[in-house]
């Protein structure tokens, strides 16, 4: 065991909770704004969006943030070990209550008090180490899709009030996401305890505008079935306020399916057409269309360029899940 790990841990709970207190000042930047040396689209615009009032209301009301979901990156707290780099995240487990609409009230579990959790992001062959601790009631824990060793695999559950240090190298390069794996598993992650984890590649890929899309699902009543679906956790938000994008520039989608109890959903834009990059595991397409199927937790990296100014609608193609609150707008500007 290195010595910061031991550090941590000794810690322990307490240790945590001051570690908790600095979560406000973790580097979630936007890929605007990047200072951690990562691969900066100098260039890109990304245009302002001026947030209606409709929109204001409801990101105060509701407990979530769609639009701090969709451009804000988490790279750590860097620093150098033997000369690797070493990314330190600090997530902690949470519960609160969240209005998904003007009459519906739902008990989260969460990720730093979001749904989806924090993107956090490094490059591959980067040093992880997460700090996690658990203050949501219930025993949770946070498994990481990627390659690492059986004891960080994530399935321990941890019981509420406790920490502990998930540690591994970033790898491979692609989009992945974590999630609680405490059974029932479909229950956890349904109640919002999920989070996209980016790698990126050694060769950054071109710049681009870069937005993170999570489809996720609300089982409201407790029924196993899903009464209610959302981009990045509001229902209908994006409709609401449509995301700004720029004409004639590349678009990078990070696009996460993690709705459960339905087996499986689309993802599908109107009026154009997207490269796919599955599971960001390429630095060419394999593929384009308008429409990519996507069973839970698949993901994959969608780009594309819209030509034509102009609000283009943007959801899954089983329409009950879009017409449930999954769905949205791009709002290309000149």
């Amino acid at each position: 065991m290195d010595r910061q790990r031991r550090k941590i841990l000794e810690l322990g709970l307490g240790g945590i909770g001051l570690i908790g207190g600095a979560i406000a000042c973790s580097p979630i930047i936007s890929n605007r704004n990047n200072e951690n040396n990562q691969p900066t689209p100098k260039k890109i615009v990304i245009p302002p969006m001026s947030l209606n009032e409709a929109a204001q209301t409801r990101i105060k009301t509701s407990g979530l943030d769609p639009i701090a979901a969709l451009r804000e990156f988490d790279y750590g707290k860097v620093s150098q070990e033997n000369g690797r780099t070493v990314r330190e995240f600090e997530l902690t487990a949470k519960s609160k209550t969240v209005k998904l609409n003007a009459s519906t009230d739902f008990i989260t579990w969460n990720v730093n008090d979001r749904v989806p959790g924090p993107t956090l992001r490094a490059t591959e062959g980067d040093h992880v180490r997460i700090a996690f601790s658990n203050q949501a009631g219930h025993a949770h824990s946070l498994h990481f899709h990627g390659e690492h060793a059986s004891e960080m695999d994530g399935v321990k559950p941890i019981r509420n009030g406790a920490a502990t240090i998930y540690e591994f190298e970033a790898k491979p390069y692609g989009v992945h996401l974590y999630h609680c794996h405490v059974a029932p598993v479909a229950r956890h992650i349904g109640k919002g305890l999920y989070g996209m984890f980016i790698v990126d590649p050694p060769t950054p890929r071109p710049p681009a505008d870069e937005l993170v899309l999570i489809m996720g699902g609300y089982d409201i009543d407790g029924d196993g079935r899903n009464e209610m679906y959302a981009f990045n956790g509001l229902p209908h938000f994006y409709m609401q306020q449509p995301i700004a994008v720029q004409q004639n520039q590349l678009l990078r989608l990070y696009v996460l399916n993690m709705i459960e109890f339905d087996p499986a959903a689309t993802f599908h834009v109107h009026a154009n057409i997207f490269q796919v990059y599955r599971t960001g595991r390429g630095m060419t397409p394999t593929e384009e269309t308008d429409v990519i199927t996507m069973g839970t937790a698949e993901r994959h990296i969608l780009e594309l360029q819209y030509r034509f100014t102009g609000k283009y609608m943007f959801h899954p193609h089983q329409d009950a899940i879009a017409e449930a609150g999954c769905m949205g707008l791009f709002n290309v500007v000149a």
